[in-house]
């Protein structure tokens, strides 16, 4: 008997077999591999979401990203890349035509802070997008920022571990942060960003957003090119200083929230015009660092910035928590065109950010309102927490849940283009990348700074550091002063001589602040006396 199976492809229908997101299946027999024998590569979003869901089959807030605030859209494309056709780089169709708009839910936050935590913290700050498309769903997760900390996904649990506040006193430290930080050199660029007053946008309309990871945009003849998306904002970019937030949040913590409602209320709808740069898909041995390292940027005056069109935030919310609280993101939700990199971090953040959905909103998030594709969804997931729907196609035998079958059940859409099948080849190993580099950018983004950027970033860093051991300064001096000479002198001056506020003598309390030390004493001496009731 053979037991081959020949797909039985036809164009989508109502009876095409999806995913939860609503894209077609057009392999559900094969995993993707390293050649056909293996090994399986972590990318496999199609299986990660089928078996995460079966595992849940039978029957809390953020770890990160907890505070946020959220708008419906639209992106309306410009059918070019630059003065190119699109069509050149990608097939994807809500980029293919001039004026096409696709709905878009964004959703913006902080990263380590909690649900009720003042939005003037300094913190990188979320900026994800979901495309309603013709395809199904897109999810594009980044941040304001367009580096990150780490490069391999085996680092982000203690990453956010020491961001977060400490196990025993449940507060914030800077000591434990900068301990990790100062064994984790690659992190130096998205410090210099982090405590310069880029740390601290001034609300969410005025702030960029980008893909930080390097993706693939696959075009109709499948060859592929690498690419990164960039979000600037049409209202400006404005941050704030740390002693300029201090003192608004002293006046209202929720900001950035209410600034963002409070201007689509008004019909000042906020706009970014949406960017992306173009590389060839190699490893670029040119340069001096790996393309695919998330802890560097693409420099402009190598790769242009080129526009592919705009995102308007137009409609507030009707209740926040069925919208921006169960909204759920996912690196690993793309559409035929868009297609993964090999970045370390990408790939493990495509397992990460689906399968915490479905512990945090549920074992069938994608069918509410606010997560599921505008289109027919077809699959064979039955059950699990919370379903209240069966997404069954049209014409579908109920009694077939499974694929392949002949009597009734859903078949495999046809391939859309052809595909990118890219070529590696290597010992399985675990081994960092070869260009590290981990301090060249940190440098050249202190030196691009303004003045006044510089002398905030020596202020934050130094009120931060002035109360952690010795030998944790010392090291973060020698990482400042590899990434530029004046960068280290003026930390190492100013950690001897106090530079900066009146310095605490202690590293517990928000990073940067100051005088967070004597608030806690001020609060017990201010405090004024009241008789029991």
């Amino acid at each position: 008997m053979n037991e081959s199976h020949e797909p039985t492809s036809q164009p989508e229908s109502t009876d095409t077999l999806t995913n939860r997101q609503g894209h077609p299946v057009t392999d559900n027999q094969n995993v993707r591999t390293v050649g056909n024998r293996g090994p399986t590569t972590l990318e496999n979003y199609d299986f990660l979401e089928k078996i995460s869901h079966f595992d849940r089959e039978r029957i809390p807030e953020r770890v990160v990203h907890a505070r946020g605030a959220g708008a419906h859209g639209y992106f309306e494309a410009y059918g070019t890349v630059g003065d190119e056709p699109i069509s050149k780089y990608t097939r994807a169709k809500l980029f293919q035509e001039k004026g096409k708009r696709t709905p878009v839910f964004a959703r913006f936050s902080t990263v380590t802070h909690a649900s009720g935590s003042p939005e003037t913290l300094r913190d990188p700050r979320g900026f994800a997008l979901k495309f309603y498309t013709e395809d199904g769903n897109w999810d594009l997760v980044g941040n304001n920022l367009k580096v990150f900390f780490i490069r391999d996904p085996l680092k982000f649990p203690d990453l956010i571990h020491a961001f977060k506040p400490d196990p025993v006193t449940n507060v914030q430290d800077g000591e434990r942060i900068f301990d990790f930080i100062s064994q984790s050199p690659e992190a130096m660029h998205m410090i210099t960003f982090l405590f310069s007053p880029w740390g601290i946008p001034a609300n969410y309309r005025h702030m960029q957003g980008s893909g930080v990871h390097a993706y693939r945009w696959v075009n109709e003849e499948g060859k592929a090119v690498l690419v990164k998306y960039h979000f600037e904002p049409k209202q400006g970019i404005k941050n704030l200083t740390q002693q300029e937030a201090e003192y608004i949040q002293g006046k209202n913590f929720n900001v950035a929230t209410q600034d963002l409602y409070e201007a689509i209320e008004r019909g000042d709808y906020p706009e970014w015009e949406m960017y992306v740069q173009i590389m060839s898909d190699e490893e670029h041995p040119e340069l001096d660092f790996d393309p695919l390292d998330p802890t560097k940027l693409w420099y402009k005056e190598d790769y242009p910035w080129l526009p592919v069109g705009k995102l308007v935030l137009n409609r507030n919310p009707a209740d926040y928590f069925a919208e921006v609280e169960q909204a759920a993101f996912g690196t690993g939700v793309l559409v035929d065109g868009l297609d993964f990199s090999d970045d370390k971090l990408l790939q493990g953040r495509t397992f990460s950010y689906s399968d915490t959905q479905r512990y945090r909103v549920g074992t069938n998030y994608l069918q509410l309102p606010i997560n599921a594709p505008k289109k027919p969804v077809a699959t064979n997931q039955r059950g699990g927490q919370m379903e209240y729907r069966v997404d069954k196609g049209e014409h579908q035998n109920p009694h077939v849940n499974y694929e392949p079958s002949i009597i009734g059940g859903l078949k495999e859409a046809t391939q859309a283009g052809k595909p990118h099948t890219p070529y590696v080849q290597g010992e399985v190993k675990r081994e960092a990348i070869d260009r590290t580099n981990n301090f060249g950018q940190a440098g050249e983004t202190y030196r691009r700074f303004h003045d006044w950027e510089r002398d905030e970033l020596i202020r934050n860093l130094v009120n931060t550091l002035k109360p952690c051991r010795k030998e944790i300064q010392e090291r973060m001096i020698e990482l400042c002063t590899a990434c530029d000479a004046d960068y280290g002198k003026r930390l190492a001056e100013g950690l001897r001589a106090g530079n900066g506020a009146e310095m605490d003598d202690t590293h517990r309390g928000p990073i940067g602040s100051t005088e967070s030390e004597s608030a806690v004493r001020q609060a017990e001496q201010m405090g004024h006396p009241s008789d029991p009731y």
